[in-house]
């Protein structure tokens, strides 16, 4: 007599499959390693280029910055879009700008990102009540 919890972002209201059901993990792993590959090469680019040990620094700068700009104008970044992903408000609606940087904060600090509820939700989408779903 196991407890029924339902498929993942159930007790959200959203749907099982298709545009607006829960991101697969698999897919935000890809697109987080494409977004910290892209702040990668532009931090070393850019800034780092004559100091290669001061790289992981500034790529870790460059991706706050570029996820916080890109959630707050179009809701995804160029990983999470190629992949198929965007953040939004659990009502489906478009982050603000206090919960954009706090759910960047708590993604830049990892752990919370690694903890997740039953729905895969890190504790950093928990946090600024926001959700990666397919498009």
């Amino acid at each position: 007599m196991g407890v029924e919890f339902g498929y993942r972002g159930q007790r959200l209201g959203l749907p099982e499959n298709g545009p607006g059901s829960i991101a697969p993990v698999g897919r935000r792993v890809v697109a987080l390693f494409i977004d910290w590959f892209l702040c990668l090469l532009i931090a070393y680019g850019l800034i780092a280029h004559r100091d290669a040990g001061k790289s992981n620094t500034w790529t870790l700068v460059v991706f706050g910055v570029v996820s916080v700009v890109l959630l707050l104008t179009v809701g995804t970044t160029l990983g999470k879009r190629l992949m198929g992903l965007r953040v939004v408000r659990l009502d489906g609606g478009r982050l603000g700008a206090v919960a954009v940087v706090i759910r960047t904060a708590l993604l830049l600090l990892v752990v919370p990102a690694v903890i997740w509820d039953r729905d895969t939700r890190g504790l950093h989408d928990k946090a600024a009540k926001s959700v990666q779903v397919r498009i």
